[in-house]
């Protein structure tokens, strides 16, 4: 099975067990908007309170606000996003589609990638223990051709991106005759850049009413909180503030499932640290971020790093957390040093003074910031991603038959216990309500009395639940 049908299956999975459901689907539903299940919401919660213990209870110079999701429009200005939040998008000219230009180009550089990986996989079968991987990537001459091929066309991507020039973005899909993923055609329009903010009114009367936006990130919410936080909670430098909650972009392109949506929620963490130990702290957020995942994914060979090849307006570095999907490697969560771009300009649009007195050292100044961002919806489609497996089991009639098994780490689980009893009868469903009264005030439990003992505990396998009890005389 290729991995484009594994996806399809994924998703057909994730809505007959409700996990996932399109938006208003009575209504043909309404695009790149989904709805969590009664499964789907549980293990979205558990992900979230994991990742909340992660950060607050676990360090004590990290604490949470909930800010609200509309905020004076001049926070967009002074962040930026007004002017400069913006997406290169392109149209196929004979499909009609629309695509990130960056995505294509991105998606190109990978397949170079993927083609290294496969020369270098027959290789290792083909030489078993005595391959040496490093030095084949050093001298085999087709390795060496793409590899030259796949440098020379980032090096252009890099510079086209830096210099925001459109031109060359739309040369580059020309030159490596990028085609369309649909129909295969060529037949590019010219590139040009779409602002992703929602905009909507606030006031009684629509011609009196000012513009406002639903906030496309969280971050900014804990910025102008800066010195609420600091002050309320007396936090001392470095000091964190965590945040999740829902944000909004007009994404032109929201395709591949929940991994890019329209209505989304981020869980953010702002680390503020003094001016010049940034990259100390980037380094070490980086390590921790990855662990985290880690213990989540489990498979580590499933996870990498990739650095940014554009810095955004406000950073000084930055990198993402990758995730293998059936779809490739795609961003998870990212860490970024924002520098002190974002509590300045609020500083300068607001004439608010936005600084942190040191009481060592008697001085005053802007942090720097540390910022861990990750997407909860994709992290959710990755462990959905991750534990989603196919196995054969006996049947009824002892025949062997296709399954389907969620491996969900059990932490995470939308049930975490099911109890099964035997039969229904001889008093033993009354038996298993006990147990449930007795365990659900500490773990998600569910009580199955349908059908065979085979089938309640493929049920249980197919939406994750990591311990089944059955009860019997």
């Amino acid at each position: 099975m290729n991995q484009q049908d594994r996806f399809k299956q994924l998703i057909s999975h994730a809505k007959e067990y409700g996990f996932i459901y399109p938006s208003s689907e009575i209504y043909d539903g309404l695009g790149a908007v989904y709805d969590y299940g009664p499964n789907g919401v549980e293990l979205k919660n558990n992900i979230r309170k994991y990742w909340w213990a992660a950060m607050t209870r676990l360090h004590e110079n990290i604490v949470g606000i909930d800010a609200a999701i509309f905020m004076h429009p001049d926070v967009w200005k002074a962040s930026g996003h007004v002017d400069a939040f913006n997406d290169p998008l392109i149209d196929n000219k004979d499909s009609g589609k629309r695509y990130r230009a960056d995505q294509l180009i991105e998606d190109y550089l990978q397949k170079l990638d993927d083609k290294i990986y496969r020369e270098v996989s027959k290789a290792a079968k083909r030489f078993g223990e005595k391959f040496d991987e490093k030095l084949f990537r050093e001298t085999n001459p087709r390795i060496q051709q793409v590899r030259e091929k796949k440098d020379g066309i980032h090096q252009r991507f890099v510079k086209a991106l830096q210099d925001s020039n459109l031109n060359e973005l739309r040369q580059i899909i020309i030159d490596c005759e990028i085609a369309d993923p649909v129909s295969g055609s060529r037949n590019w329009t010219e590139v040009r850049q779409f602002n992703l903010m929602f905009e909507t009114k606030v006031g009684s009367v629509r011609e009196d009413a000012n513009t406002i936006y639903l906030r496309p990130e969280t971050a900014q919410g804990i910025f102008v909180n800066f010195l609420n936080v600091q002050k309320t909670s007396r936090m001392k430098i470095p000091f964190g503030i965590a945040q999740a909650g829902k944000a909004f972009r007009n994404e032109i392109v929201a395709r591949q499932f929940i991994f890019r949506m329209r209505e989304f929620e981020q869980m953010e963490m702002q680390f503020f640290v003094e001016p010049g130990k940034e990259m100390e702290w980037f380094e070490y957020w980086k390590d921790k971020r990855m662990r985290w995942h880690q213990s989540v994914i489990g498979n580590i060979e499933k996870l990498r790093f990739h650095d940014h090849d554009k810095l955004a307006h406000y950073a000084n570095a930055a990198t993402d957390i990758e995730f293998k999907f059936p779809i490739g490697f795609k961003e998870v969560e990212g860490i970024h040093s924002r520098t002190d771009y974002d509590l300045a300009r609020h500083q300068e649009l607001s004439g608010r003074r936005i600084q942190y007195f040191d009481p060592d050292t008697k001085d005053s100044y802007i942090p720097y910031v540390v910022e861990t961002s990750i997407g909860l919806d994709r992290m959710f489609l990755a462990i959905l991603a991750n534990a989603y497996s196919e196995e054969k089991a006996p049947n009824a009639e002892g025949e062997l038959e296709d399954r389907i098994v969620l491996k969900i780490h059990p932490a995470l689980a939308p049930v975490q216990i099911a109890v099964l009893p035997l039969v229904k009868k001889d008093g033993l469903p009354e038996i298993a309500r006990k147990i449930i009264d007795n365990l659900k005030i500490d773990f998600n439990c569910r009580h199955d009395e349908k059908d065979s003992i085979g089938r309640r505990y493929r049920r249980q396998d197919a939406i994750g639940t990591p311990y089944c009890i059955t009860y019997y005389y």
